[in-house]
């Protein structure tokens, strides 16, 4: 992603708590209810009518695919304007199928508040200016022992959140499953997924940025070299020089690999090439994961 300076960052957790400091809290109730937008003004559109029109022209723009439904997503979390075109192209892939997915497992890298594994909210609802999608609780029940409780690193983090408008925009209903990761294995990603993957009620999707704040064509040639390790299912190389969400991507590809299958490339760009200068770029790939259907 292009990380918001210092200053940025005390923005982004001013607007967290002008909305209801840690969480929206219920009358006669202990626990936080709702997670209100981060990033909502700075990543992407406050204004529901402006982000649903930018979010559809994105999708739009992506030629309509046949075949499989995706079963698992690595899409970036940059600023729309930089990385959107991009997420769009994974995004698009869940058109097909999107009436039987009831439930997203959304995995993303942990990048302001320090966390040991893997966590997972209390609340019961994240929002956007698109509207509040329920957590699934029963989910996070089934991982309770592999994961960890806490509101505190999803407060700021926008590499969940960013990737919400797109997928309210294309599943009519459904309810989440929000994770970041922060000193964790890849085995212990893979862990969690292996048991939330299901069946075709069940999207996953990684979030992760590629390479940071490289020149133009170091970075051109550090994400060709780890799209091919990605597809390649060679995740033992990944760290945080590759990409900011690495521990997502590798567990997705422990996982992957035990089961067979392999991510297929959509795209591959970076800020240069979509809305800034070439100086110091940051890099995006977009992969799906298929699953052949049942003969």
């Amino acid at each position: 992603m292009l990380k918001p300076s210092p200053v940025r960052r005390g923005i982004i957790f001013q607007i967290w708590e002008a909305e209801g400091g840690e969480a929206t809290v219920e009358p006669n109730s202990q626990r936080p209810k709702v997670r209100p937008p981060a990033a909502a003004g700075l990543f992407y559109a406050s204004d529901p009518d402006r982000l649903r029109a930018s979010v559809a022209e994105l999708i739009g723009a992506v030629e309509a695919s046949a075949g499989v439904a995706s079963k698992a997503l690595i899409a970036p979390h940059a600023g729309y304007v930089y990385s959107g075109s991009v997420a769009a192209e994974a995004f698009a892939r869940l058109r097909v199928g999107a009436h039987a997915i009831k439930r997203v497992v959304l995995i993303g890298p942990a990048h302001f508040v320090p966390v040991r594994g893997i966590a997972a909210p209390t609340v019961d609802a994240f929002a956007t200016p698109l509207g509040r999608i329920p957590v699934d609780r029963q989910a996070l029940a089934a991982i309770a022992d592999l994961v960890v409780e806490a509101d505190a690193p999803h407060a700021p983090e926008h590499s969940l959140e960013v990737e919400l408008p797109f997928l309210q925009a294309l599943l009519p209903s459904f309810a989440l499953v929000p994770l970041v990761i922060g000193d964790a294995s890849a085995q212990e990603v893979a862990e969690v997924l292996r048991r939330l993957w299901g069946g075709p009620e069940t999207a996953i999707v990684v979030s992760s940025d590629l390479s940071h704040y490289h020149d133009y064509d170091t970075a051109r040639r550090l994400d060709a070299a780890t799209a091919a390790a990605i597809e390649r299912g060679e995740w033992q190389g990944l760290g945080p020089r590759e990409a900011c969400g690495f521990l997502a991507v590798a567990g997705l590809i422990v996982e992957t690999n035990r089961r067979g299958l392999a991510p297929r490339r959509l795209a591959l760009r970076n800020s240069g090439d979509t809305a800034g200068g070439r100086e110091r770029v940051v890099g995006y790939g977009a992969w799906t994961v298929e699953e052949m259907a049942a003969h």
